[in-house]
């Protein structure tokens, strides 16, 4: 099947590129059959021509940087390597006139309901497979085929409630359905993404041409996975299978953007029937789960023993009916390749027409009329297995385009499929039509798909006005996928007149319903507090290790008591002081990124990009930096780095419960160091200039001599750093604002008790309230250090 228009004739196509001449080929979408310049394209076209190449190669540039500053990435995979590579945006959206959209989500919302009708036939009744709609080889035999779910009806009624369908273009100029996505279809928010990249660089002419928004399709689907949810807050969560998985900002990013909680397999317990999330006030009910991974991943205990990613029971629940799932377990089987051969029959049978937006030709194997076409047709088929749920552009080896093979491999292949008849199924070959992308100040036609998401709402199928197309970065069909480097696109769907400016608010003035400030996972809170200690042990090392080169600068040698000092003191830390930027520094910040990294749902975007600034400064800090003054001033550069992280943080996180365990990780940290470093400098046999750089170190240096003068020394340090309650960088600081914020939290103080970790807290903060600077003493400051430790404990003990 040639999916491609026919080519528009040259006298045609105005001049609408410009200084972006020579174009090789007019793309397809641009032009209808007859010729002409679709709709939208000629004004699209002559505005970026009105730019030039300069200020539109500029603005493509800042919406890279968009991308790049929110933390957009896809996760790619080659062989046993993973990596994250920056969102691969191609700049030029695709444009869609509003009365073929109208056609499009017609035939969509009527493919979705057919699914529904199979799918719930294959749990069900089955009678598509007794009428002979249905092969009982493609369902029986088939992985996705999940026994312990038949007969289960779902909570909502409902088995799909968010799908997707890949789409191409026809050679009539139709859409044809490449493949149905049912398992947890991905993308919906790198749509998102995609949308706010291009109009930031395009943002003039994307007002001009009447664009339908997104924000209602996503509106309107929350609205419905809240009602699904019922009574209470918190009772919708977006499971993940976590940050390895090559999507996972987008699972994060949507649960940030309509306000669901993130939650993985091992913050769900089931008790009694009851899918419960871990929070830090204990197990709270969920009743939806939005799955972002396979279906028989989800339950080790009934479905797939090996899955690490999920959480025993929950077949049971969907049992009971005590939760719904987006989709259905075992949704996944809509997405089998075979299947495609049987969709036409089964629609005229159950909806009584022919499906207004066809699948590609599909010839299941298995039966002999249709073993005898691909027998007759091989050379211009694709063939791959029949249970196979990858589309054939998709395919890393699965499919096989015959016209590609050698003799050999023909007759291998065609042997294998009269061997074992049912184990194969074959498709029309594609060729897709083209979109312009922009590639070296030209623009240059590349094969596209459409991936358009449709989700249930309380009025039936909602389709989202665009979606993102998927765009080839070379004419080669196999080029299209994402982790053979192919892009993606906007899709923009343009009106004639204006569109409705829609937001996620409600415009009508609905009872406030709040969410409790403990509804929050255990796992997100434990990463709170460790991506606050990582912060404070990282700006600790940086003060370390800037005494250190400041006065390797200033002596001009390395064994000098006070330097080799601290070499010892960081060693067991892991820190090689001699090192510009040690690689235990690195590893400190890692460790920030990474617990960062696994509540991107809860931290902000411009914290998130201070944090990853700071990584990337520190790693190349220390393939550029000397040790000595070059040195000292790097860590000026990443204090300064590490200060706008906790400013942001500090400022623009609302004061609920994860901001309390980020803080308290802060003060837990800061107490424990500035305790060791205390221990370190104020033993009996401290080399000269241990006070000096204790002081400096603690940030205290212009306090101590405002407050003390010169003639204090040691003692004055000591009380400043350890017992002093106003100077926010002392211990009994530290204390007392981890008391405050101990009582605070969930069960932190309950009827004039206090929970075991804030009465340590108190006990600890007591005893350095009454105590002398003079008294002061190694083995004291080690105990405070082992006191602060035991709260960390204590806090585990209790909420994780």
């Amino acid at each position: 099947m040639d999916l491609s228009p026919k080519r528009a004739r040259a006298q045609k196509m105005p001049e609408l590129i410009g200084a972006y001449r020579p174009i090789s080929g007019v793309p397809d979408e641009m032009v209808a059959p007859d010729g002409t310049v679709k709709p939208g394209w000629l004004k699209f076209m002559s505005a970026l021509d009105a730019l030039g190449a300069e200020e539109l190669t500029s603005r493509f540039q800042h919406a890279d940087q968009y991308l790049r500053d929110a933390g957009v990435f896809y996760r790619m995979y080659d062989g046993l390597e993973q990596g994250e590579r920056d969102w691969p945006l191609a700049h030029i959206p695709l444009l869609i006139a509003e009365d073929e959209w109208r056609g499009i989500e017609a035939g969509l919302a009527q493919r979705a309901d057919l699914l529904e009708t199979v799918i719930a036939d294959i749990y069900g009744n089955n009678t598509l497979v007794r009428e002979g709609l249905l092969p009982p080889e493609l369902i029986a035999g088939n992985p996705e085929f999940l026994r312990p779910i038949v007969g289960i009806a779902p909570t909502s009624g409902h088995h799909l409630h968010f799908c997707a369908f890949e789409l191409g273009r026809g050679p009539d100029g139709r859409w044809w359905v490449l493949g149905d996505r049912t398992q947890a279809p991905s993308g919906a928010g790198f749509a998102l993404e995609n949308r706010v990249a291009t109009t930031r660089a395009l943002a003039d002419i994307y007002a001009d041409l009447n664009v339908h928004r997104l924000a209602g399709f996503f509106r309107d689907f929350r609205n419905s996975l809240t009602d699904m949810g019922g009574e209470g807050a918190g009772r919708v969560a977006i499971l993940t299978p976590g940050p390895l998985n090559e999507t996972y900002f987008e699972h994060a990013y949507i649960a940030r953007y309509l306000g669901f909680l993130l939650v993985q397999g091992e913050d769900l317990v089931v008790v009694d029937g009851q899918v419960m999330v871990r929070t830090v006030s204990g197990l709270k009910p969920i009743s939806v789960l939005w799955r972002r991974l396979d279906g028989d991943f989800t339950d080790p205990l009934e479905l797939r023993q090996d899955s690490q990613i999920g959480t025993p029971g929950l077949a049971e629940a969907v049992r009971r009916g005590s939760v719904g799932f987006v989709n259905s377990l075992g949704a996944g089987i809509l997405e089998t390749r075979a299947l495609g051969a049987f969709l036409p029959a089964i629609a005229r049978s159950r909806l009584g027409s022919d499906l207004a937006l066809p699948n590609i030709a599909t010839w299941w194997c298995g039966g002999e009329a249709a073993r005898a076409y691909v027998r007759d047709n091989f050379d211009s088929l694709l063939v791959g297995p029949a249970l196979s749920t990858l589309l054939s552009i998709d395919d890393d080896g699965g499919t096989a385009a015959i016209a590609d093979l050698d003799p050999d491999a023909r007759k291998e292949l065609l042997a294998k499929i009269e061997a074992d008849p049912k184990a194969f199924a074959a498709q029309e070959a594609v060729k897709l039509s083209t979109a312009p992308v922009y590639v070296g100040g030209a623009l240059e036609p590349r094969p596209i798909t459409l991936r358009v998401y449709a989700a249930r709402t309380a009025e039936g199928w909602s389709i989202m006005p665009g979606g993102f197309a998927r765009v080839g970065y070379a004419l080669d069909t196999a080029a299209i996928a994402m982790q053979r480097g192919g892009q993606a696109a906007d899709v923009w769907v343009v009106s004639e007149s204006e569109v409705e400016q829609v937001t996620l608010l409600a415009k009508s003035n609905t009872p406030i319903e709040r969410n409790p400030s403990g509804n929050l996972p255990s796992r997100a809170g434990d990463n709170l507090i460790w991506l606050g200690r990582y912060a404070e042990r990282c700006e600790a090392s940086v003060r370390i290790l800037r005494a250190y080169h400041l006065r390797l600068a200033e002596l001009g040698r390395e064994d000098n008591p006070l330097l080799l000092a601290t070499r010892d003191y960081l060693e067991p830390l892991g820190i090689d002081a001699t090192e510009a930027v040690p690689v235990g520094l690195l590893a400190i910040i890692d460790g920030a990124v990474r617990s960062a990294s696994q509540i991107r749902d809860r931290f902000s975007p411009d914290g998130w990009l201070a944090l990853t600034d700071l990584q990337k400064t520190a790693k190349r800090f220390g393939r550029t930096i000397k040790p000595g003054d070059d040195a000292t001033r790097a860590m000026t550069v990443l204090l300064r780095k590490l200060a706008g992280f906790s400013g942001l943080v500090h400022e623009n996180m609302y004061r609920f419960a994860g901001w309390r365990f980020l803080e308290i990780g802060r003060r837990l940290e800061r107490g424990i160091q500035i305790a060791e470093i205390a221990t370190w400098l104020c033993a009996p046999d401290a080399p000269d200039g241990a006070t000096e750089m204790l002081l400096e170190i603690g940030d205290s240096v212009m306090t101590h001599r405002r407050r003390y003068g010169y003639g204090y020394g040691n003692l004055g340090a000591v009380e400043l750093l350890i017992s002093d309650p106003l100077n926010p960088r002392s211990v009994m600081f530290q204390l007392t604002e981890l008391l405050e914020q101990l009582k605070e939290l969930p069960g932190g103080h309950v009827d004039g008790q206090l929970s075991a970790a804030a009465k340590a807290a108190l006990k600890l903060q007591t005893e350095l309230a009454v105590i002398d600077a003079a008294d002061v003493n190694p083995d004291m400051l080690i105990g405070v250090g082992n006191g602060l430790a035991n709260i960390s404990n204590l806090i585990s003990e209790m909420y994780f």
